[in-house]
């Protein structure tokens, strides 16, 4: 787990969907016009139960294999029209990009959805960020937090804590997505947070170097 070296600028990474964004109802819209168009029955409301991993993941529970990156093109180009209009902002969001910004740090969002399609969201709901990184997942998220010189990702997702792992990084959790506290703790999380709103009381202590505690 990496610590923030005395006088190492901080960069802090965070997800997207359902850390700083509740996309579900957008997600869903597009899922909905995905069926209709192409006629394959798909569980939307099933489906944003299980955001976090790449899109053709999901997909891959609907149609053959041989269709996926055929219905993913035409997810994506439909999505800034379905689902970005729809997207709001997670209690807290905002405020946590803003603390680490007031302390002279890097606001970076790595995410599994479509690097365009995250750049909409966040301009649509006025979030702005340092640095942006899309489809990538996991382990993945790792090679661009190190790449960023990031030393806490913030995710809600266990794939997240996977990442942050990977990246040497402080593994801070929030229990707005699919999993709850218990599952993200059990996880690895290093830090388990009921939602963003307690993010910068949080990011003060860490900085002031105070224990590493969940809130």
């Amino acid at each position: 787990m990496a610590d923030l070296a005395p006088g190492a600028p901080l960069t802090v990474g965070f997800d997207l969907d359902m850390t700083l964004l509740d996309t579900r109802p957008g997600i869903k819209a597009t899922y909905d016009a995905i069926a209709a168009e192409t006629g394959v029955w798909i569980d939307s409301a099933l489906a944003v139960t299980r955001l976090g991993p790449p899109l053709e993941v999901e997909l891959a529970h609907w149609f053959p294999e041989e269709r996926i990156t055929e219905v993913a093109d035409r997810y994506r180009a439909m999505y800034p029209h379905t689902a970005v209009p729809a997207c709001l902002p997670l209690p807290g969001a905002r405020e946590a990009v803003e603390a680490v910004r007031a302390r002279g740090g890097r606001a970076v969002v790595v995410t599994g959805k479509h690097g365009p399609n995250a750049r909409l969201h966040l301009d649509h709901v006025g979030i702005g960020v340092d640095a942006l990184a899309g489809s990538v997942w996991a382990q993945e998220k790792g090679a661009v937090l190190r790449a960023e010189g990031a030393s806490v990702y913030v995710g809600d997702h266990l794939g997240d804590i996977t990442g942050a792992r990977a990246a040497d990084a402080l593994a801070v959790a929030v229990a707005t997505g699919p999993f709850g506290a218990e599952a993200l703790r059990e996880a690895g999380a290093d830090v388990v947070l009921d939602d963003l709103t307690a993010f910068p009381e949080w990011l003060e202590s860490h900085l002031l170097g105070e224990p590493t505690r969940s809130r």
